[in-house]
């Protein structure tokens, strides 16, 4: 038996010392042709080496080395090879080989170019004859760049790239050891690209455990970002610690970039840590802007499930109220009061709308759930709106848009508010149910200095529901009810008898000083079917004066028309007796008065007009004793009231 054992092992040896001594000696490149002829019959797709082919063996790896090598593009590609190179040096996995596996763990490129293209199932990089089958690739483990050019084309998606990666030289003067620097430029899903950056030496495409070293500039469309990190195998993105900074013209135009609908909003920037790992993502403690508005918290999407699931907390410090115009449909630019206040006095009204008429996007509402809480301490009021303190909870699931709270601060008081858009439905389906709590009468009207000896509180409640793709469809085709009451308040006595036009008291006021009358009830009851918001009770009852209000407000064509009807209940030594009417368009309502009953009573019109030119609009009612009442009699009272034409 040992003489046997050294007998074969003198056999292995000598086998061994001939393998060597041929490897040595043996021509390489006599290869090249059975080489090419079996990728060829395998793929469908010439392989061809021009230069010289050198192979050192080894275990577990063979070391193969190739001059002036080309492989043919499938004949529906638009280029004629995919992939051309100078040179190329590719360690090949032999255990895995026996396995009928080709893995390689390493690539050498210098002065390749490479064109990828993908069109309908079929990709050019998956080396079956159909190019269709996903298990049919070759698997790179690192790939080293010297100087190349790298393309890629999908017709379908509007994509188009091409890029040039060169090696940064360094100190020991070694192809591979420094850096990557890279340019690219084309289109991405139709959307301009243009980007730079660096990498670290090695492309780490499939390392599950080195983090590859990255920066990068780039825009697409009109959104650019700055990113620097790491990523963790190139191909899967394993794992992502970055900085990133973001900007952009609008939020929805992340959607072809990332495939989630965000909302429409003003040109944004932001900058935090990105961060990725199995299937969660984090954009954590970023802080930037939204138009003028600043914004800043932690956001994660969870993609293992049946669509991405967006949740997350933000909050500003001050939140600017035109900033969610966009965001409700609301066209971005001077509001409609803005507009009508600057206009010449000679150009002629305009029917402007008021309502929110930009449609949403609900075919993008099924790519994303969310469940995300928005917090806004202060917010800059537009046209001095008394808005502060706004908490939401915006939830998305299955295409149905929930926001419950959406709470606001309101005149010293609070909007609660819930509103349900489901977007499964076309049109989309809208309840709004909102409460008032204690809105400060003062604070509802900063503008209007006769309102500030005004005290007492506004609660209210409304319960609509309607159908559109816009706030102002829902609005036009809303059913419901709207209520506001004032109950135990005061307010300025020379606001009351300004509207009844009490002119002699009016001037003691002005002379004396204001006061404050008792309100005993103010009521505004409307009965909302197919937007038209009838009055059911609508009046405000004080110690001086009671004001009932009769008609109608028309959502859908965005008019008033309404009617005031003072009644005083004092005698005024000088008075006009008229009724008010409000009507033409939310945009620029028109004040008028009864020109019959006011022809009479003309040169004191005049009188008042010198006092305040604006109160030569409002007519003064029948003077006479009146009697108080509490907001039960009241509302069972303007029930019965006929509206006087």
């Amino acid at each position: 038996m040992r003489r046997f054992l050294k007998w074969l092992g003198g056999v292995l040896a000598v086998l061994i010392l001939l393998i060597l001594l041929l490897a040595l000696i043996f021509d390489w490149n006599w290869l090249r042709g059975p080489i090419s002829r079996m990728v060829t019959d395998k793929t469908g797709r010439e392989l061809a080496i021009h230069g010289d082919l050198k192979v050192n063996l080894g275990w577990p790896l063979i070391r193969i080395r190739a001059a002036n090598v080309t492989f043919a593009n499938p004949i529906w590609a638009k280029e004629k090879q995919m992939i051309d190179v100078q040179e190329v040096e590719i360690r090949l996995d032999l255990p895995h080989l026996l396995k009928k596996e080709l893995i390689i763990p390493e690539v050498r490129l210098g002065g390749a170019e490479v064109y990828l293209e993908q069109k309908g199932n079929k990709k050019n990089w998956l080396l079956d004859r159909n190019q269709q089958d996903e298990k049919a690739r070759v698997q790179i483990g690192h790939l080293m760049l010297d100087h190349g050019r790298l393309g890629y084309d999908n017709v379908a998606q509007k994509t188009s790239i091409q890029s040039e990666l060169s090696t940064r030289s360094t100190a020991s003067g070694k192809a591979g050891d420094g850096n990557v620097e890279f340019i690219a430029h084309g289109q991405y899903k139709g959307l301009a690209l243009n980007a730079r950056g660096t990498g670290g030496p090695v492309l780490a495409l499939r390392d599950e455990n080195a983090p590859y070293p990255l920066t990068l500039d780039a825009s697409i469309g009109r959104t650019t970002l700055h990113a620097q990190g790491s990523i963790t195998s190139l191909v899967k993105f394993s794992a992502i610690d970055m900085q990133l900074t973001l900007r952009g013209a609008s939020l929805a135009q992340l959607y072809p970039l990332l495939d989630i609908a965000f909302p429409e909003t003003p040109a944004y920037s932001t900058q935090g840590h990105i961060a990725h790992q199995a299937q969660m993502w984090r954009y954590e403690k970023f802080s930037g802007r939204i138009g003028k508005s600043d914004i800043a918290g932690t956001l994660q999407v969870d993609t293992n499930g049946k669509r991405p699931y967006l949740h997350g907390d933000m909050v500003s410090q001050l939140l600017d109220f035109s900033d969610l115009g966009p965001v409700i449909g609301a066209k971005p630019g001077a509001s409609a009061v803005a507009n009508r206040t600057t206009a010449p006095a000679s150009t002629p009204a305009v029917h402007t709308h008021v309502l929110p008429d930009a449609p949403f996007h609900t075919e993008r509402w099924n790519s994303v759930d969310a469940d995300v809480n928005l917090k806004a301490k202060t917010l800059r009021r537009a046209q001095a709106l008394p808005v502060d303190n706004l908490a939401a909870h915006i939830k998305m699931r299955d295409s149905v848009l929930t926001l419950d709270p959406l709470n606001f601060g309101v005149a010293g008081g609070k909007l609660s508010t819930t509103v349900v858009l489901d977007g499964s439905q076309n049109p989309i389906r809208a309840h709004l149910k909102m409460q008032a709590h204690r809105m400060l009468i003062r604070k509802l009207f900063p503008t209007f200095n006769l309102n500030q000896a005004s005290i007492g509180q506004v609660n209210g409640a409304f319960d609509l529901t309607g159908t559109g793709n816009s706030i102002a469809r829902m609005l036009a085709t809303a059913n419901g009810e709207a209520a506001l009451v004032v109950a135990d308040g005061e307010v300025s006595k020379l606001m009351m008898e300004t509207v009844s036009l009490h002119l002699w008291e009016m001037l003691h006021l002005k002379l004396t000083g204001d006061k404050v009358v008792k309100i005993n009830c103010g009521i505004a009851d409307f009965d909302v079917k197919q937007g038209l918001m009838t009055t059911k009770v609508m009046l405000l009852d004080t110690a001086v004066t009671r004001i009932d209000v009769y008609g109608n407000i028309d959502l859908g064509q965005e008019t008033l028309d309404l009617t005031l009807m003072p009644h005083t209940k004092q005698t005024s030594l000088i008075a006009l007796r008229t009724p008010i009417y409000i009507r033409g368009t939310l945009s620029q309502p028109t004040i008028s008065i009864d020109k019959a009953q006011l022809a009479m009573r003309s040169l004191g019109a005049v009188a008042l007009g010198a006092v305040n030119p604006l109160l030569a609009l409002l007519p003064l009612v029948e003077a006479g004793p009146g009697k108080d009442s509490q907001c039960g009699k009241l509302i069972r009272d303007a029930q019965l009231t006929v509206p006087k034409k």
